[in-house]
């Protein structure tokens, strides 16, 4: 527990663009020669990588911040009914902007930190070949193996 400046003061580091998984997998895929935009603020939900000519996005999700159930989230103990809606409101928008993004025909991947924060090199590796492969085809949906990412 810390007092109340010094959270407000580590909240406010938190980044919402440009946080270590996101330029991990900007980094990979622009190594492997794919071309892309970075959050797009006329498509819903503004995804962090925007690649038009493959009509795909991927958002590259914190999983506190969007409630993902995994190791890494953890309801607040405090102002539990503040985080609650919070949390319950970045999911619910999330999904109108995956919902939107499709109805414009666009395909979605959400990657979670968890996929790439604190794994092996190996493993990272596994989630960059297999979205290039996704990107790669002309399918909507993707079935990560031993993942929790989903990609539609």
């Amino acid at each position: 527990m810390v007092d109340r400046a010094t959270r407000s003061r580590m909240m406010a580091g938190i980044r919402g663009k440009n946080t270590k998984p996101e330029i991990m997998v900007r980094k990979t895929l622009h190594a492997r020669g794919f071309r892309f935009r970075l959050h797009r603020k006329d498509l819903q939900g503004s995804p962090d990588l925007v690649l038009p000519k493959y009509r795909a996005v991927i958002f590259i999700n914190g999983c506190f911040w969007h409630g993902h159930n995994c190791h890494l989230f953890k309801w607040p103990q405090t102002r539990s009914d503040f985080w609650y809606s919070k949390i319950k409101g970045n999911i619910y928008r999330d999904q109108r902007s995956l919902d939107e993004l499709l109805r414009l025909g666009w395909r979605v991947c959400t990657l979670w930190e968890c996929e790439i924060k604190g794994v092996g090199e190996y493993r990272r590796l596994e989630v960059i070949d297999e979205l290039e492969s996704w990107l790669k085809s002309s399918s909507i949906k993707i079935d990560m193996p031993h993942s929790r990412t989903q990609c539609e």
